[in-house]
């Protein structure tokens, strides 16, 4: 197992400095590049806080990346001018798209054949220490009934470039509203229900940690599969200050028992993690737990502050650039094993763009 350093050294802020310890890990700079991008945002004079943005690399054009990241941070290292993407004084890439990250009912990913949905109301989801959501405009309504389903996929239809659903392979559920098992098995239920009339057979993703009796899982399997249980593991340590209740309730050594329940009633399993609250003993301890109860590679992602009491919660170290590429490497060495790979598309704040543990995912990047 690859060993964790001690004391991440400060913020790089020249291309050179990101690439000698991007070297030091093993990682691609454009990795590297983009990793520190979500930690720090971006300073510029586009009146905006938290936007989604597509940046193209300047030693990667052909990939595009769209990343979620704050546009009104003034001590970046990153700055931009125009569709100009500098890191100090160096042009790094083009920002060629921005737009408001408003929560809303529904999205699409992956070449339009995966689906978001906020069913219930993810703008008014407030409780987590470390989320963004109150930071949203708030564009999603709350849905309750058979017929606002009906009315959310008619409408993102309309958005689809073939007018066609049929062809999803995914619908997933993100929203952190279902306070209770029950209610969440009856969303899922009722969706099963909508997607079945209209002729959509995608598989089912729920992002949640209230599901996990056998019995729940058993209604899932009867009445909604195919389903994949993502569990919103979020963090291993503090979680009574940095989960709203419904979350911290579920303490990280009964997470394996909920995979394994999930799993052994023939669902697909994985789960979500910020990396940036735990230390790096943590994670390596709660990952390795979770590891062998998953089918689907998580979904890590890079923390964000967008204010000086989230950036207080960061884990010590966690505000620099190292700390997260010492976690990468870590984390490669415990889920490397399973084969289990990330996909691009689903996540906007990963730790990995060009490759994991040195095999190629979205094309070789640049030889030095």
């Amino acid at each position: 197992m690859t060993a964790i350093r001690n004391g991440p050294t400060s913020t790089p802020s020249t291309l050179g400095e990101v690439g000698r310890l991007a070297a030091r890990y093993g990682v691609p700079v454009e990795d590297a590049l983009l990793i520190a991008l979500n930690l720090h945002g971006i300073g510029s004079d586009v009146p905006r806080h938290r936007a989604r943005v597509e940046v193209r690399l300047a030693s990667a054009p052909s990939v595009p990346w769209r990343l979620i990241v704050p546009l009104n941070v003034t001590d970046s290292p990153f700055q931009l001018r125009g569709e100009r993407l500098a890191l100090g004084s160096t042009p790094v890439g083009t920002v060629e798209r921005i737009d408001a990250d408003e929560a809303v009912g529904g999205y699409f990913r992956d070449a339009y054949t995966a689906l978001t949905l906020n069913p219930n109301a993810r703008s008014r989801c407030v409780g987590c220490a470390f989320c963004p959501n109150t930071l949203e405009a708030a564009a999603d309504p709350r849905l309750s009934e058979q017929r606002d389903l009906h009315q959310l996929l008619a409408a993102l239809r309309e958005q689809h470039p073939r007018r066609d659903l049929t062809e999803l392979r995914e619908v997933t559920v993100s929203t952190g509203c279902f306070e209770r098992e029950s209610a969440a098995v009856q969303h899922l239920r009722t969706l099963r229900t909508v997607l079945d009339e209209q002729d959509v057979e995608a598989r089912i993703g729920f992002l949640t940690s209230v599901l996990e009796s056998d019995e729940a899982f058993e209604q899932l399997a009867a009445d909604v599969a195919p389903f994949v249980l993502r569990l919103t593991a979020e963090c291993f340590t503090r979680r009574n200050l940095l989960l709203k209740s419904s979350k911290a309730v579920l303490v990280a050594s009964e997470m394996p028992g909920v995979l394994r329940r999930a799993s052994a009633a023939g669902h697909s399993t994985s789960f979500t993690y910020i990396v940036g609250l735990d230390p790096l003993d943590a994670v390596l301890e709660g990952v390795g737990a979770l590891a062998p109860y998953i089918t689907e590679f998580p979904n890590f992602q890079v923390y964000q502050a967008h204010n000086s009491i989230m950036a207080g919660l960061r884990t010590p170290g966690g505000q620099e650039l190292e700390h997260y590429l010492q976690a990468r490497v870590a984390i490669e060495d415990v889920i490397g094993p399973t084969g289990l790979r990330p996909a691009a598309w689903e996540c906007y704040r990963p730790l990995w763009y060009f490759t994991f543990a040195g095999e190629p995912l979205a094309g070789e990047p640049p030889p030095e």
